[in-house]
C-alpha cells in the first residue's frame, strides 16, 4: 500500500490535505487574491495586462491555477500558458504558435506576426472575448520578447489590445518593469497583485481550510496549528511542507492526531552525543523555510 492510501485510510482523509495537487475546493483563496482574479477575469472582453508578484512560496501558483480554472469554465476563451519564458524571440513566437494552433516559420517573423494577429482578431470577432496568455517566471523573460509581445498585441495605434496577458514573477519582475526598455509595457499594466508574507491569521485560515476540505478538521491539535503558523515565517509553502512532513511521519508512527510532541520529534535539532540532555527547542524560522523548500506546496 502506498503512503497516500495509507494516510487516507488511517485518518479518513478524502485526499492529502497539504499536497500540491489538492482538488480546487482545497485551495484557500484570501480576499485580496479573489479580488485580483475577479479583476483579471473582467478584462477578457477588452484585453490588457496584469501582473502578480511575490517571493517563492507566497502563492503565485495558486493564483495562476485559479485564473486558469475560471477561464476554462468560460465559453470561447482560449488560454495559452508559457512556463519557460527564457526563450529567444524566435522561440517565443514558436511557442505562441503552438498554444494558439498556428504553424510558425521562425525564419519569417513578420509572417508569424501577421498570422498571430489575424488569428486573434478572428477569435475576438467570433467570441467577443480576448485570448489569454499566462506567463510564469516572467522575470526570466528577455526584454526583446516583452517588447515584441507589446507590439504584437497592440492595434489601432494602441487603442485596442488583442490579448489579456497575466505575468507572474518574483520581486525581480518589478525591477525589470522599471527599466527604460520596459517602461512602455509597465505603464500599460492595469491590474496588480503583490503577495506579501502571510500573517499568522492567514496561515491559520489556510491550514484549517486545507484540513476541512480534506474531511479531517481535527487532524492537528490547536496547539500544533499555532506552532506551525508561528514557525512558517509568513510563507504558505513552508507551512504546507512542514505540515506534509508531519503527516507522513505521523502515518508511519500511526499516531491518532498530529501534535506538538511530534513536531519536536521531527524538527528539533539532534542532541550531540556526549553532551548534557537539554530541553528540545523549536527550530529557527530560517531552518524551517529552508526545509520547506524541499517540497512544493
Amino acid at each position: 500500500m502506498n503512503m497516500t492510501k495509507r494516510i487516507q485510510m488511517l485518518y479518513g482523509a478524502k485526499h492529502l490535505p497539504f499536497g500540491q495537487d489538492v482538488p480546487d475546493e482545497g485551495l484557500y483563496v484570501p480576499p485580496r487574491v479573489d479580488n485580483f482574479v475577479t479583476r483579471v477575469i473582467a478584462t477578457i472582453n477588452e484585453g490588457g495586462y496584469a501582473v502578480c508578484t511575490g517571493e517563492p512560496g507566497q502563492g503565485k501558483s495558486v493564483v495562476s491555477r485559479l485564473i486558469a480554472r475560471q477561464l476554462g469554465q468560460m465559453d470561447g476563451v482560449k488560454v495559452g500558458i508559457i512556463d519557460h519564458p527564457q526563450s529567444r524571440v524566435s522561440d517565443f513566437y514558436r511557442e505562441l504558435g503552438e498554444h494558439f494552433d498556428i504553424p510558425m516559420n521562425v525564419y519569417n517573423r513578420f509572417s508569424g506576426f501577421k498570422s498571430l494577429r489575424n488569428h486573434w482578431l478572428g477569435h475576438i470577432e467570433s467570441t467577443l472575448v480576448r485570448p489569454v496568455l499566462l506567463i510564469d517566471e516572467a522575470q526570466e523573460m528577455a526584454s526583446s520578447a516583452f517588447t515584441e509581445l507589446r507590439i504584437l498585441s497592440s492595434k489601432d495605434f494602441d487603442a485596442r489590445c488583442l490579448l489579456t496577458v497575466v505575468f507572474f514573477g518574483d520581486a525581480r519582475l518589478i525591477e525589470r518593469f522599471r527599466t527604460p526598455e520596459l517602461v512602455p509595457l509597465a505603464t500599460r499594466i492595469r491590474t496588480r497583485l503583490h503577495l506579501e508574507p502571510a500573517s499568522r491569521e492567514e496561515l491559520r485560515a489556510l491550514l484549517e481550510h486545507r484540513m476541512e476540505a480534506a474531511g479531517v478538521p481535527q487532524l492537528m491539535t490547536p496547539e500544533l496549528v499555532v506552532t506551525l503558523c508561528e514557525r512558517a515565517g509568513g510563507n504558505p509553502r513552508a507551512l504546507l511542507n512542514m505540515a506534509a512532513e508531519l503527516l507522513h511521519v505521523g502515518a508511519e508512527k500511526q499516531v491518532e492526531r498530529l501534535d506538538e510532541k511530534l513536531f519536536l520529534e521531527v524538527f528539533s535539532p539532534p542532541i550531540a552525543k556526549g553532551r548534557p540532555v537539554a530541553v528540545a527547542t523549536a527550530p529557527t524560522k530560517a531552518r524551517l523555510v529552508a526545509a520547506g523548500e524541499r517540497r512544493a506546496p
